[in-house]
């Protein structure tokens, strides 16, 4: 048997083919999210929780449009809806009452949502929420949380996993203050700073939960400090929102903030994001008095196609069973991966909330359904960040499934049992070609 990287370039020859061919097209090959090498896979068609890429691979995907497709790939109903829309018009170029109804859907789902303003992308939407954050309280900072992701501008970036401070002023990055997401520090910080403005954090923890929180009483915990120091609190739901309950995980936690931030399953895995919360603060983008305090344009801003996306997956998560379907199999999927690690005697532990599951190989951890590992973040940092992902990713490849930054698992509401068990069982065959590898 070849080694890991062998079997893949063999495995994906095609893609290897394409991603040569597309240096001399687009920077870095094609738009890589995640860098995966040796190169990334080029993918036809997907549908259901199955994808096929260029080489004909049948694969298994719990990438799931990096986390957008709850409902699974080019769900009926939602294919429908976009096709009749599309040929009544892409772009009106005016007011469409798609947004209202789009709007109207998120209110009647997410708790804080008083008010609601479009974006194109989850960047977006927490770039506009820091700004009104800003406007509102007319204070410079912004706390964020180390590994804690927001997007790619500029005022997200500092110390969020990324080579990311390439090309910022110096003078924008002095206004973000990253801190460790522990209350005694934020606690102290506000007590000796009164120029914050707002606190935005993953409502799961660091990328998605690989790097978890003490939830829910980090939560709770911080929205009583936000509210004792009057600083408006933004909660990043982008990827847990409708997915940590039909709610998001301000309804699952019990705690409401000032401005939630989304995209992904809003927008029904087309582009599109919004930022949500208190009428007061989001009152900034109207005009009163002839007179209009922060303007927010965009081209695509509540785009009619990505709005009848995102009406059809709401209406769907309202009125069915799918955060229950997706979290059932999720569930079966973390005590899976967990036998296999007890039965091969590996060390790792697998933890995640609702329909996230994260693996985590090399440390031992509590192997909680809360989104809690108990493992310090430097061990954490070292085991999910460093080659052991980046080789499982590509075992699970050559196995037909497609895992989440080579550390984890979105699992969708068409995930099958089959699906599950095959996940399962090839895990095994994983394991083994990692330790052939003298990776684990």
């Amino acid at each position: 048997m070849g080694s890991i990287i062998d079997t893949y370039t063999e495995k994906f020859r095609k893609s290897s083919e394409l991603y040569d061919q597309g240096h001399s097209i687009v920077p870095g090959g094609g738009h890589q999210s995640r860098v995966q090498k040796p190169f990334p896979y080029f993918v036809n068609t997907a549908k259901g929780s199955r994808k096929i890429d260029v080489d004909g691979n049948k694969i298994i995907d719990y990438m799931m449009g990096f986390g957008s497709l709850i409902l699974g790939h080019s769900h009926p109903v939602v294919v429908e809806k976009i096709y009749r829309q599309i040929q009544n018009g892409t772009h009106l170029g005016a007011l469409s009452e798609l947004e209202l109804i789009w709007g109207r859907k998120v209110k009647d789902l997410i708790p804080s949502a008083e008010r609601v303003r479009f974006t194109s992308s989850g960047t977006e939407a927490t770039l506009l929420a820091m700004r009104l954050a800003r406007g509102y309280t007319g204070k410079k900072k912004i706390i964020k949380f180390v590994e804690h992701y927001h997007g790619w501008h500029d005022y997200a970036i500092p110390q969020s996993g990324l080579n990311t401070e390439f090309g910022i002023p110096k003078d924008t990055l002095s206004s973000t203050v990253v801190l460790e997401p522990k209350i005694n520090l934020i606690e102290d910080y506000l007590e000796k700073n009164d120029d914050v403005a707002g606190i935005i954090f993953e409502a799961t923890g660091g990328h998605w939960g690989q790097f978890p929180l003490q939830n829910p009483t980090f939560v709770m915990d911080l929205r009583k400090l936000t509210v004792k120091h009057d600083v408006v609190m933004i909660m990043d739901e982008v990827i847990c929102g409708f997915r940590m309950s039909k709610g998001g995980a301000q309804k699952r936690f019990g705690v409401i903030p000032d401005l939630t931030t989304m995209a992904k399953i809003v927008a029904g895995g087309l582009p599109g994001g919004a930022v949500a919360g208190n009428q007061k603060i989001m009152s900034l983008l109207s005009e009163k008095n002839g007179v209009q305090k922060m303007f927010h344009p965009g081209t695509f801003n509540a785009n009619p196609v990505s709005a009848t996306a995102g009406i059809a997956t709401l209406e769907l998560i309202a009125k069915e069973q799918i955060n229950h379907k997706a979290d059932l199999a999720a569930q079966k999927l973390k005590l899976g991966l967990r036998e296999v690690l007890h039965k091969r005697e590996v060390q790792g532990h697998v933890h995640g909330v609702s329909s996230i599951v994260h693996l985590v190989l090399g440390v031992e951890g509590k192997e909680s359904d809360e989104g809690v590992s108990d493992v310090s973040h430097s061990e954490l940092a070292r085991a999910t960040m460093g080659n052991i992902p980046k080789m499982l990713k590509l075992a699970f490849l050559n196995e037909g499934i497609d895992i989440m930054g080579g550390m984890g698992f979105f699992v969708s509401a068409v995930h099958s049992e089959d699906d599950i068990n095959e996940t399962v069982e090839k895990f095994e065959k994983v394991i083994n070609a990692l330790r052939s590898d003298g990776v684990i």
